[in-house]
């Protein structure tokens, strides 16, 4: 009786069991997808510092393929998944004026245009609109906490780029 009892038990768990683990989230990509590539950002925002296009684009390599199956295809367009862009929109704005007139915080902002070019399973295009900001002290200079705020700011804007590959809305 037992050995049917852990044999019935044995046969149930194996089931239920995954028959494959791995911590990169395949969502609901179509298998097709295997590579993809990312073209420069264009810098059309006035301004916005030079090296922040190639910095973006960077990160954004480095967030699909730490986040995705997919895999960096050099030759920019030659991927199932092609990404372009621009960045159109780079300000600082007050944001809490006091009584006299003076911000206590000011509001980094970043906007950048994105296509999504996909070859397989069927040619389609796809746009995104990203939007991200970051608050900080308007008594602390810009240029001391840019890198700061431009890190964080990206962090969402890679993120953004993945949740539409991965949802497809």
């Amino acid at each position: 009786m037992r050995i049917f009892l852990f044999a019935l038990i044995s046969f149930l768990l194996s089931a239920c069991w995954p028959s494959s683990i791995s911590f990169k989230d395949t969502g609901s990509m179509p298998e097709e997808w295997k590579t993809f590539s990312v073209k420069t950002l264009d810098n059309n925002a006035a301004n916005c510092p030079l090296s922040y296009s190639p910095l973006l684009t960077e990160q954004i390599k480095d967030g699909i393929q730490n986040n995705t199956r997919l895999l960096l295809n050099t030759q920019i367009g030659k991927g199932e998944v092609n990404i372009e862009g621009n960045i159109s929109s780079f300000n600082v704005a007050p944001l809490a004026i006091q009584g006299n007139d003076n911000a206590s915080k000011n509001r980094l902002t970043i906007s950048v245009q994105f296509t999504i070019n996909t070859t397989k399973p069927k040619e389609e295009s796809f746009n995104l609109a990203s939007t991200r900001f970051a608050d900080f002290d308007a008594s602390v200079n810009l240029s001391s906490i840019e890198s700061k705020l431009l890190e964080e700011i990206n962090e969402q804007i890679v993120q953004d780029v993945i949740n539409k590959l991965l949802s497809n809305w």
